[in-house]
């Protein structure tokens, strides 16, 4: 057992008055984090925290010392201690009286307060059953005023199975082969409670003072800089440092690694007063000699963002070996990232994280809701430094994939499903977008100037989510760019407090070159029939671009639609000119035109002059287009014309959209005769860009390039392009050849789908082998995917048939339940799939119904992927006629099949409308010689 230090006494007590104004909640409750609140009455002030960790034998010891002031007369000290953390020993401290004893030393009295610390006694400490509490029950009461010093032993398990709170991990030394360990931490949201008793929630933002022990031959680092070292006072070859005391902090942002790891020195910023060190495994530092230089230039454009400066007098950036979490830890002044997250060539990821050292430990948020709207502004600000920074990962595609997604996921009936990380992620997102609309709308300067105004206001303190939107608002009033009464929250609660997101349809009267412009829910999915969406209304900012005046870096708002529904705005170009509302995405809305200005716009961008349009407003048209005529708001007629200049467009970020659409309306339609056209179209598109990237790469060439042939390739595939065929049967027939096939794939994945959906049924049969015979000592992720593309990718229903029997029917041991349920949502990818499966299913009902009569999910399941994705009249006469047949035979798959027939209905409107239309325009528009060619 180590003995504990002498006693530090911390001389910065801060008293956090808890305010009781709530900020915009994005998310009524954090997925994972209690909204159950410690009491307030006892405020820490600082901490001392002792750990003397033993990573080879994976656990650690540990000692804290909490300054608090008692903020109500009370008998209880609540704090937060994780139950996998063993609580040894606890006392306390008086070292000042209340605050009544106090004032009698300026009294007339005689009499004086006993200033000497004394201890006080315990009733009780024991952890809170079923919460991460640990409860301290006084022998008396405490006055208002006192301060009190809490001492607790504890211990605790360094974790190895995941890099979360205190964690050990290891890697291999390639010269002397001796495993080596090493310590680090991880604490966001709330995992500080794992390793020390604390105050663990945001709000309580005070001084930390970090020990640790370590064997002399290992290297510890903390938030601080290393203060002294003295040697230990039991354990021979080990040390302690101490570290400076912080700035306030939250928990979360405590941080350390002992290791060791090797460093490269550096000083950055103007003045070269930061001290920064790379670390990374001594064999793997090489990798990371070109981080310096990202994180200069990083903090460069921040420093000037926020208007203050990096805000401690170091910072340490790991490189760590197997190192599991999902995302970087970002202590303050201490950041761990994955070996390839630091090594590669982009600097996204590091700059994500140098804004936290900022926002989120500099300010922090107020309570886990506010932490929501600090995560989105992080990620603003992350793309808008990058973006400073000239950097174009990933090939400058933000924030059109973003938006795409929260489009998609926003235009649904029940945006979510039952997913709570989805909500959370698209909330958060779609507040992104906001404060990038901000950005344009209000200026740069001023939205600037504004995040400067929050920073200078709440830097080592606390926010609400409306501290960032007033200050917001009085800089933008300052700058008279926001006029009385209209306030930065309300636009922004316009937005965040909906799961929905509008679409503006803009009708020109060219007469009077005026239009009328109205707002309503963006609905994609249908039927249309969301509750209350005539209630639903947005500050939206209208800025317009005209033919006659091309001018897209002007983005201030034509006007604003205040939450109306109509407006009309005059003195627009004549006739024969086209209007763009909302260009380059400023705000999260799609736009819809009349006829006469969709065609205009479609005509200017097959000429020379298209490129007068930037790429992100081209891909906004384009995206517009056909989501609207999916979603029943256009014709597939007008959305198609939209396509024709991708004959000439060669950047990545405007074909982006196309590959997502093609997908989503080839799949609508792949059960009617349409769908062979349909294909013939995508080849025609995408045949001459295909051959004009070439098949190989070329050196030098850009990301997007790369991902342009990627994916043209893979849609080609799809459509039957022979070449991109033949190429994957050759690449498969090798595997075929093998002596030894189960041992390993050799084909590339993207060749796999191709073979089992254009090629032989000897081909598919070798596959269905593979997966029967596959080995146990092989990753199942592997078995994994051959069974997704054995059941999802065949054109030919005998294929899947034979699947079906071995796996149902057969009861082949070698397929499990789960293999089941994978084929059975597998097989809803296309209609040959699902279609096959509704006909397996009738065909053997009796049989199957006995199979499954014990596992309701899986009959449900396998129910469910038979009949709810058809689209046309045809289907709905089989489905209709199928419950005729076994009306009372269902059982726990009732539901699903009358909720199946309702939205075959919905779909097969859609059909009966759009199919006609899309016919008659790919009969038009597409050649028999171009066909022949591809």
């Amino acid at each position: 057992m180590w003995r504990i230090c002498a006693l530090l006494l911390f001389g910065c007590i801060i008293s956090t008055n808890a305010r009781q104004r709530r900020s915009i909640d994005l998310i009524a409750a954090h997925g994972l984090i209690t909204q159950e609140k410690l009491p307030y009455d006892t405020m820490p002030g600082g901490y001392h925290v002792f750990l003397q960790p033993f990573p080879s034998d994976g656990y650690f010891e540990g000692k804290i010392k909490i300054n608090v002031t008692v903020q109500h007369k009370t008998h209880e000290i609540v704090l937060h201690a994780h139950p996998d953390l063993i609580l040894l020993h606890c006392n306390i401290t008086q070292l000042t009286p209340p605050d009544d004893e106090l004032r009698k030393e300026n009294s007339t009295d005689d009499g004086e307060p006993d200033t000497t610390p004394k201890p006080i006694g315990i009733e009780s400490s024991e952890k809170v059953r079923n919460k991460p509490l640990f409860n301290i029950v006084l022998q008396t009461n405490v006055k208002p005023g006192a301060l009190l010093e809490i001492f607790i032993h504890f211990t605790g398990r360094l974790f190895n199975e995941t890099s979360e709170g205190l964690f050990r991990s290891s890697y291999v030394d390639p010269i002397t082969k001796e495993t080596k360990w090493f310590v680090s931490t991880h604490m966001r949201p709330n995992l500080a409670r794992s390793v020390f008793p604390c105050f663990d929630e945001p709000v309580y933002k005070v001084p930390i003072t970090v020990s640790i022990a370590r064997h002399q031959n290992m290297t510890a680092v903390s938030n601080m800089p290393l203060e002294s070292t003295k040697p230990h006072e039991v354990m021979e070859d080990w040390v302690w440092d101490t570290f400076q005391k912080s700035p306030p902090m939250p928990t979360f942002s405590f941080g350390l690694v002992v290791s060791e790891f090797s460093y490269l020195s550096y000083n950055v910023t103007d003045d070269e007063d930061v001290s920064l060190r790379i670390w990374a495994r001594p064999d793997y530092i090489s990798a990371v000699q070109n981080v310096s230089e990202k994180v200069e230039k990083s903090l460069n454009v921040l420093e000037e963002f926020w208007g203050v400066p990096y805000p401690l007098q170091k910072l340490d950036i790991f490189a760590l070996p197997n190192y599991q979490a999902t995302r970087p830890a970002d202590s303050w002044g201490l950041l761990l990232f994955k070996e390839s997250e630091l090594s590669g060539r982009g600097s996204w990821h590091l700059t994500h994280e140098l804004v936290y050292q900022w926002l989120g430990a500099l300010a922090s948020p107020f309570w886990w809701s506010d932490a929501h709207i600090n995560n989105a502004l992080v990620r603003y600000v992350t793309a808008y430094a990058t973006q400073k920074m000239n950097e174009t990962e990933p090939f400058n595609n933000w924030p059109m994939t973003m938006l795409y997604s929260i489009y998609y996921e926003f235009s649904k009936r029940y945006p979510y499903g039952k997913g709570t990380a989805i909500k959370q992620d698209s909330t958060s997102a779609k507040t992104e977008l906001i404060f990038r609309m901000l950005n344009y709308t209000l200026g740069e300067r001023t939205f600037m100037h504004g995040m400067q105004r929050f920073m200078n206001d709440r830097q080592y303190k606390t926010f609400f989510g409306d501290d960032i939107w007033l200050s917001l608002t009085e800089q933008a009033r300052f700058d008279e760019k926001l006029p009385q009464p209209i306030t930065v929250n309300e636009i922004a609660a316009s937005w965040i407090t909906k799961d929905r997101l509008p679409v503006v349809t803009v009708t020109r009267d060219y007469e009077k070159s005026s239009a009328n412009l109205s707002q309503r829910v963006y609905l994609r999915e249908r039927p249309h029939d969301v509750p209350d969406q005539e209630k639903f209304l947005w500050w939206i900012p209208i800025v317009l671009v005209r033919q006659d005046h091309l001018q897209f870096k002007n983005t201030t708002p034509h006007t604003w639609m205040r939450r109306e529904k109509d407006i009309t705005i005059e003195n627009l170009p004549g006739k024969d000119m086209f209007i763009i509302v909302n260009p380059e995405e400023i705000g999260p809305f799609p736009v819809n035109y009349d006829a006469r200005n969709w065609n205009m716009l479609a005509h200017f961008l097959c000429s020379e002059n298209r490129t007068k349009i930037p790429v992100a407003t081209r891909a906004k048209l384009l995206h517009d287009a056909w989501n609207l005529a999916y979603a029943g708001d256009l014709s597939f007629a007008t959305a198609l014309n939209m396509t024709w200049f991708l004959k000439y467009e060669r950047e990545y970020l405007a074909w982006d959209p196309v590959f997502t659409l093609i997908d989503h309306i080839g799949r609508h339609i792949d059960s009617s005769s349409v769908h062979k056209k349909f294909q013939t179209y995508v080849r025609t598109l995408l045949t001459p860009l295909y051959e004009e990237l070439g098949n190989e790469p070329q050196e030098g060439e850009s990301e997007g390039r790369a991902h342009l042939r990627s994916s043209s390739k893979i849609f080609l595939c799809q459509a039957g392009y022979k070449p991109c065929i033949e190429e994957a049967q050759a690449a498969y027939n090798k595997w075929m050849e093998s002596s030894v096939p189960d041992e390993g794939n050799p084909v590339a994945n993207q060749y796999i789908c191709p073979v089992f959906k254009w090629g032989t049924r000897k081909e598919w049969e070798f596959g269905l082998q593979r997966v029967i015979n596959f080995p146990p000592t092989r990753k199942p992720s592997e078995r994994t995917y051959l069974l997704k593309t054995l059941a999802g990718c065949p054109n030919d229903s005998k294929k899947i048939e034979r699947l079906l029997d071995i796996a149902i029917l057969e009861q082949n041991g070698n397929f499990t339940d789960n293999d089941c349920y994978l084929i059975f949502s597998m097989l809803t990818g296309g209609a040959n799939g699902y279609t096959s499966l509704f006909n397996f299913l009738r065909k053997n009902w009796d049989t199957i119904k006995v199979r499954f009569e014990e596992k309701p999910h899986l009959w449900n399941t396998l129910v469910t992927s038979a009949t709810t994705v058809f689209k046309t009249q045809e289907g709905l006469d089989m489905v209709s006629e199928l419950y005729v047949e076994r009306q009372s035979e269902f059982g726990t798959a009732d539901f699903v099949i009358e909720k199946a027939l309702k939205n075959i209905k919905e779909e097969t409107k859609w059909s009966n409308e759009n199919l006609p239309v899309i016919e008659k325009w790919l009969d038009h528009n597409i050649k028999t010689n171009d066909a022949d060619r591809t």
